[in-house]
């Protein structure tokens, strides 16, 4: 197997998510406390509710995170009595506060190593669902692409994007392999765009789908190895 092109997962294969996401709610939360003080502390589950209602109204913003979260935001201001070109301010500048802090991550400390070392022998892009950027965490040098769901309107485990992925990589499936931590998202997505697929599983979980994973992997620092095993044809 010739490899040209690995895609990575960026959430929970090259940092871990929820603790940064936690962190920036709390950041986002503090800051329409202090600049939208009509709002106040609004329970998280009237957001969800907000969330829903959007979602319903437009459920093409599921697979676009970012305009979902501002539309959420809007809502939520223009309904605590704000105007709506204010409510619109706000919620542009309370998203790129959650935004700014959603970046301060701490990128596994095998990330870096392992990227440059793959990177002088593959092409390497993203495939992600998220709204992480990669220029953002000084990381973008690696990458040939980084393709974010959002920007097309289309998630994993839709094939459309793992097929958007191998165009900009200029890839066939067969010399392609993808790497996330998802059994849906990113395993099955790719197989069903015939790609191998890597499962980033670092915490020992019982693999539960049917089709297995091409490999399995307990850290970065494996991936060299096995992919120049595979490049080899052995």
């Amino acid at each position: 197997m010739t490899i040209k092109l690995i895609t990575f997962d960026l959430d929970d294969t090259l940092w871990d998510t929820a603790p940064v996401i936690v962190s920036a709610e709390a950041v986002l939360r503090q800051w329409l406390t202090d600049h939208a003080p009509q709002l106040g502390g609004v329970p998280v589950e009237h957001l969800w509710a907000i969330r829903e209602r959007v979602l319903n109204n437009d459920p093409g913003l599921r697979y676009r995170i970012s305009a979902l979260r501002r539309r959420v935001l809007f809502h939520a201001l223009e309904e605590a009595g704000y105007a709506q070109d204010r409510a619109n301010a706000l919620a542009e500048q309370g998203f790129e506060v959650f935004l700014q802090a959603r970046h301060q991550l701490e990128i596994f400390p095998e990330v870096l190593p392992t990227l440059e070392a793959l990177a002088n022998h593959f092409a390497l892009g993203v495939v992600t669902n998220g709204n992480a950027d990669v220029r953002r965490l000084g990381l973008a040098d690696y990458f040939k692409f980084a393709l974010c769901a959002e920007d097309i309107g289309i998630a994993k485990p839709d094939s459309r994007l793992f097929h958007e992925a191998l165009q900009r990589g200029e890839a066939t499936p067969d010399t392609a392999v993808h790497i996330g931590d998802h059994p849906g998202d990113d395993i099955a997505g790719a197989q069903q765009a015939g790609l191998r697929a890597i499962w980033f599983n670092p915490t020992g979980k019982t693999w539960e789908a049917d089709r297995l994973p091409d490999a399995e992997i307990r850290s970065l620092t494996e991936l060299p190895k096995l992919l120049a095993r595979w490049h080899r044809g052995s």
